[in-house]
């Protein structure tokens, strides 16, 4: 049975807000901080400076990846008594590479309606300025600290036809982009640094153009690189080796049976039939 998303008057609301520029707040955005009964907010401190600037005043609740689990009891109480309430993160749109889905998620089970504004968020205004194709997209966030789980997400990436977008901290930003060179090869890229603020930068060009340029870069970064462009030509291998070579790029087996029938323009089940009939990979 389906889910109505506003059965209900006390609704959660997600509520995006900017990234930098103050004026990049809309007026929905403003009027639904002032309407609600509480804000669960990812920095009490930055969402007061927030409220401040606007003159808004009103009762906050921590909630950040550390916590917002175990907040879910404390949101519930609020819509149980019929409140509105609020889930902001520092910046941007919550649940985008931020807390927030936690507390939609605990709303949405419980039968509450979730009602989630239009607003700020980086990855589409670094898309829309980069100079690369713009759809289809695949919009993946952060990539893992750690340097060889790093290189296993890209190696799983590294076929994907679709433009890119990454988030990235300015400490990480050369390695990152040196994996994504060796695994990736020398595509294209734009990376777009304090998206609305006062030093907003692009640079774009090729990964080896643009790499000697972020030595000591330092602000928010978002990464916007071109797909896949080279069709491989897998006419010479068979069923099992082609799957097999993709499990080997770090792909699960169904994944890899999902894009060797795109590859081949056939159907899922006959990939996966065939695959499992003739030798699946230990």
């Amino acid at each position: 049975m389906s889910q109505k998303s506003y059965d209900n008057n006390n609704k959660l609301y997600v509520i995006p807000t900017p990234i930098g520029n103050m004026d990049d707040i809309t007026v929905r955005a403003l009027n639904t901080l002032r309407e609600v009964d509480v804000l669960f907010c990812e920095d009490t401190r930055v969402t007061g400076q927030l409220l401040k600037h606007f003159n808004i005043s009103k009762k906050m609740i921590s909630s950040h990846k550390f916590n917002e689990d175990n907040n879910a009891s404390k949101l519930l109480e609020y819509l149980n008594k019929g409140c509105m309430v609020g889930v902001v993160s520092d910046r941007g749109t919550p649940i985008i590479s931020d807390p927030g889905y936690a507390l939609v998620k605990c709303a949405i089970d419980k039968g509450y309606g979730v009602v989630s504004l239009p607003g700020s968020t980086a990855l589409i205004p670094a898309l829309t300025s980069s100079g690369i194709t713009p759809q289809p997209f695949m919009f993946y966030g952060f990539l893992n600290s750690k340097k060889s789980s790093r290189r296993k997400e890209l190696e799983k990436l590294k076929f994907e036809e679709s433009t890119l977008i990454f988030y990235e901290a300015p400490h990480r930003i050369v390695d990152t982009l040196n994996d994504m060179l060796d695994i990736f090869g020398n595509r294209k890229v734009s990376i777009s640094r304090e998206i609305t603020k006062k030093y907003e930068e692009i640079y774009r060009g090729s990964i080896t153009d643009v790499i000697k340029d972020m030595n000591n870069i330092k602000g928010e970064l978002v990464i916007v690189i071109e797909g896949n462009t080279e069709k491989e030509d897998y006419s010479l291998l068979d069923i099992v080796s082609h799957v097999n070579l993709y499990i080997d790029n770090g792909y699960s087996m169904m994944d890899a049976i999902k894009q060797v029938a795109k590859d081949r323009n056939v159907k899922k089940s006959e990939i996966y039939d065939v695959y499992h009939a003739i030798g699946k990979k230990e």
